[in-house]
């Protein structure tokens, strides 16, 4: 029951503007919304590369491999 609350916490922050992508290797990193940290990992991944780290800046919250995959189910993107 705990990760389907903090599931749907994060679904509700996917318009929140604050959160950072940090990928792998030389890539720069993104900033945006919960959202396009999201689609950016997921794009990432898709092309071969690793997703990256997907943090919160306000308090350095970090999202596992497990959330993001979850978040990608959610915006209806190709596992």
């Amino acid at each position: 029951m705990a990760n389907k609350a903090k599931h749907e916490d994060l679904v509700s922050k996917l318009t929140s503007p604050g959160w950072r992508l940090i990928p792998t290797g030389i890539d720069p990193a993104v900033e945006g919304t919960l959202e396009d940290m999201a689609r950016a990992a997921h794009a990432r991944k898709k092309s071969g590369k690793e997703a990256g780290r997907v943090q919160r800046l306000e308090n350095e919250i970090e999202l596992d491999a497990f959330d993001l995959e979850q978040l990608w189910w959610h915006l209806g993107l190709p596992m």
